[in-house]
This record gives structure tokens, C-alpha cells and sequence, in this order.
């Protein structure tokens, strides 16, 4: 009590123009507030908006929110960035017991030049909650900055484009208390404890599943009608995830569904009442890998394009989405119907999700041994681990190979039919599975094998059986 009075007293008594937006969750928020401040030249820096969770107790007054947020804009006045740069700054203030996550910028307002902050706050005891979740949030406030900027540049408030993205993150942070996978999960309560391969759904499905998973960088949605048999698959894919990629990764609730979010590694939704669930094309594009798509209703395993040709089809059109803001004159215009349609250059297929085009023997042998081995025992646990251990030292290997070809990096890599006969990745799949892998140990590794950024699958399918 005493440090919290004396807390208020340092802080400066909140001013009557800092607008305040309060957000009702369902659950319970980790998030204490989140601030957009900027630098005045006169009075240094001002906090023009607050968005805080609408609770009983109040945890943070708007004073000492203020009296936080303007301490990110501290020292920000010989800011020497790039043009367009958003710096990310992590403070962790131990005496205030919080945490600020800050993405400082500049932008024009009405032709005047500034820095700006957008700030999230969280207790310090969030700490390790919040890691694994970093660059979710990150990304996605770094794009509604992009945008927003040029909103700025328009004259026209980003307050309310903010808004539309602040609230989603408050919202994902809450369900995520509520709902994340367990950084540990039991075998007894996934699919790879059953009797026999089969016993809670088709043994092909289960194949299916699990190569694509692996093929897409383990990020997977999963739908259905049960939220039972969706979070069980939803478990069985998070064992062949790393502990913090699973506290990355939500189960679905059992009265409504979530909505789809972007960036988590696997996430399980309920159908609606209709027995359909619709993904938002711009939220499956703007995530960080490939997705592969899962109905645990009618047993369909469905995966969107390799990791290069994922990254090449997000930058167009995360640059067709901004010029059709730039080249906006209404709100009207802003619509993401308007803005797919907008660049003739770049037309999407809304249909991201194919068919999987390459089969695997990894995980089909894997699978053929595991249910051979007796259920409710540690054995299988220790049976995945190995398993695991190898793909990943597979991928090391590829990595290495590469390096090793290329005098890493400084000449093309020409030996991908070496590559498959050396390390026993001759099934495309297998290729797949640990070019994945090592996708995540070393960004960029796809573009790098393929010479250019972009092959449509059809080209790069074709290109392997030639070799």
C-alpha cells in the first residue's frame, strides 16, 4: 500500500485531454494498459489516447499509466532512425513491478513531424507468460502502425485504426490465459495413447495430420463441431512442438468458439451452428508460416503453399494492402474487400489451402512403430523424443550440408539432387518435413535453395522430380 501511494504521488496528475478507451474481455486480462503517447517539443512527452480492460479492481490509475507511458518517449528526441523504421524497446521496471513492450516511430500530423510510442503494459509477474507471445503481438501492432502512419500523413486520426487492433490483442493475451496449451502435455490425453492407430480416428487421417503439420513449420488449425475431439488433436500436434511454441498454441472452448488468430502455432475452433467455419484470408496471409488446415468432422487435411512461396504471396500483399491505403480517400475505400481487389497486379487465390501434394515415410514409419509399443507407459513418451531429436538433427545436418556447398551462402546452391540422395530425403515429403525444420533454425533458408523468392508449387514440384 505504501508503494503504491507513494507511486501516485510521483506521478502527474492525469490530463483531462488523454482520452481513455475501456474494453470488456471475457476472461481475465494480463494486459494492465496499453498507451499511444508522442513527443511534443515544448512539453515533452504526452499521452493522447489510453486502452484499458474494464475490471472491478483498478490496478493502474490513469495517472500512473501516463506517468509509464511517458517514460518509453524518454530520450527519444535524438531519435536517428531510418526512414519508415519501428523500433521495438523491451523495458522491464522492476521498482513499478511492470513491464513495457513500446514500438517507437515517426510519423507527419497535419505536416508537422514526430516520434510516436504505442505501448502495451504488463505486471512483471507476466513476464514469462508474455515471452512466448512477443512476436505475435509485435507483428501484428507493427503492421497497424504501417498503416496507420499513412493515415497520419492524410490527416486523418489513427486513433480509430489503433482501436480495431489494440482490442484483438487484448483479447488474444486473454484467451490465452485462459486457454494455452500446458507447456507440458501427457501423452494419455492425445491420440498417441491409443490401443491400436485408428482408434480415435482413421489412421490416414492421423498421417495426413501430422506430415503436414511438420511440412508447414507446426502451425495448424483444427476445426470441428466437438470441442472434445478437437483439443485432443489439438494436443497430439503440440507434442511435436517445442515447450514455448506450445504456450504459443490455444484450445478451443467448449461454449464458443475463438476467433482465428495470427501467429499461433496451433489453435483449435468450434463450427458454428451451421457446421462451417470461414478463416479471414488477410489474417491466414499475414501469418508468419504456412498453415495447414484440419476438419476433425469429415477427416480432411488441407495445407497452404511451401514457407517461400507463403512469405513471397504476404509481401505483395501486404504491399498491395498499403497502397490501396495510400491511394484511399475514404473510409469506405479502406475496406479489406476493397483493398484485395485493388492492385490488378496481385490477385489472390482466396483458396490458400490444397491438397497434400507430397507423401512422407518419417512420420508413416514413426507411426507404424509407436502403436506397436504399449499404451499408458512412459516408453512412447521416449519413443517421440527420439524421434523428434532426429528430425531435428536431420535438419542441422541439411543446414550444415548446405553451408558446406554454397562456402555458406556465397555461391548458388546447385546440388539438390546430392542433397536427397546423401541425406535420405529422396520422398519429397521427407524433404519437406526437414526443409521446414531448418526453415525455423535458419529464416530464409527456402528462398535461398530455390535462387528465386517465389516458384508456385506446380514449378516447384516440377523441379524436384527433375532432379
Amino acid at each position: 500500500m505504501r508503494e503504491e501511494a507513494g507511486m501516485s504521488a510521483l506521478c502527474p496528475p492525469p490530463s483531462p485531454a488523454v482520452a481513455k478507451t475501456e474494453i470488456s474481455l471475457n476472461g481475465e486480462s494480463p494486459l494492465l494498459a496499453a498507451t499511444f503517447a508522442y513527443w511534443d517539443n515544448i512539453l515533452g512527452p504526452r499521452v493522447r489516447h489510453i486502452w484499458a480492460p474494464k475490471t472491478e479492481q483498478v490496478l493502474l490509475s490513469d495517472g500512473e499509466i501516463t506517468f509509464l507511458a511517458n517514460h518509453t518517449l524518454n530520450g527519444e528526441i535524438l531519435r536517428n532512425a531510418e526512414s519508415g523504421a519501428i523500433d521495438v524497446k523491451f523495458f522491464v521496471l522492476a521498482e513499478k513491478r511492470v513491464i513495457i513492450v513500446s514500438l517507437i516511430f515517426d510519423g507527419n500530423w497535419n505536416g508537422d513531424r514526430s516520434t510516436y510510442g504505442l505501448s502495451i503494459i504488463l505486471p512483471q509477474s507476466e513476464l514469462g507468460f508474455y515471452l512466448p507471445l512477443h512476436r505475435v503481438c509485435v507483428d501484428r501492432l507493427t503492421h497497424i502502425i504501417r498503416k496507420g502512419r499513412i493515415w497520419m500523413h492524410k490527416g486523418q486520426s489513427i486513433i480509430p485504426m489503433l482501436t480495431g487492433e489494440v482490442i484483438p490483442v487484448m483479447e488474444l493475451l486473454s484467451s490465452m490465459k485462459s486457454h494455452s496449451v500446458p507447456e507440458e502435455i501427457d501423452i494419455s490425453e492425445t491420440v498417441l495413447n491409443d490401443d491400436d492407430i485408428g482408434d480415435s480416428c482413421h489412421e490416414g487421417f492421423l498421417l495426413n495430420a501430422i506430415s503436414s503439420h511438420l511440412q508447414t513449420c507446426g502451425c495448424s488449425v483444427v476445426v470441428g463441431s466437438s470441442a472434445e475431439k478437437v483439443n485432443k488433436i489439438v494436443r497430439t500436434l503440440c507434442l511435436f512442438l517445442t515447450p514455448s511454441e506450445r504456450k504459443c498454441s490455444r484450445l478451443c472452448r467448449n461454449e464458443s468458439s475463438f476467433k482465428y488468430e495470427s501467429g499461433l502455432f496451433v489453435q483449435g475452433l468450434l463450427k458454428d451452428a451451421t457446421g462451417s467455419f470461414v478463416l479471414p484470408f488477410r489474417q491466414v496471409m499475414y501469418a508468419p508460416y504456412p498453415t495447414t488446415h484440419i476438419d476433425v468432422d469429415v477427416n480432411t487435411v488441407k495445407q497452404m503453399p511451401p514457407c517461400h512461396e507463403h512469405i513471397y504471396n504476404q509481401r505483395r500483399y501486404m504491399r498491395s494492402e498499403l497502397t490501396a491505403f495510400w491511394r484511399a480517400n475514404s473510409d469506405e475505400e479502406m475496406s479489406q474487400d476493397h483493398i484485395i481487389h485493388t492492385d490488378e497486379s496481385f490477385t489472390p487465390d482466396l483458396n490458400v489451402f490444397q491438397d497434400i501434394l507430397h507423401r512422407d515415410t518419417l512420420v508413416k514409419a514413426f507411426l507404424d512403430q509407436i502403436f506397436h509399443l504399449k499404451p499408458g507407459l512412459a516408453l512412447r513418451s521416449t519413443f517421440l523424443a527420439q524421434f523428434l531429436l532426429v528430425l531435428h538433427r536431420k535438419a542441422l545436418t541439411l543446414i550444415k550440408y548446405i553451408e558446406d556447398d554454397t562456402l555458406k551462402g556465397k555461391k548458388p546452391f546447385r546440388s539438390l539432387r546430392n542433397l536427397k540422395i546423401d541425406l535420405d530425403l529422396t520422398a519429397e515429403g521427407d524433404l519437406n518435413i526437414i526443409m521446414a525444420l531448418a526453415e525455423k533454425i535458419k529464416p530464409g533458408l527456402h528462398s535461398f535453395i530455390f535462387e528465386k523468392p517465389f516458384y508456385t508449387s506446380v514449378q516447384e514440384r516440377d523441379m524436384l522430380m527433375t532432379f
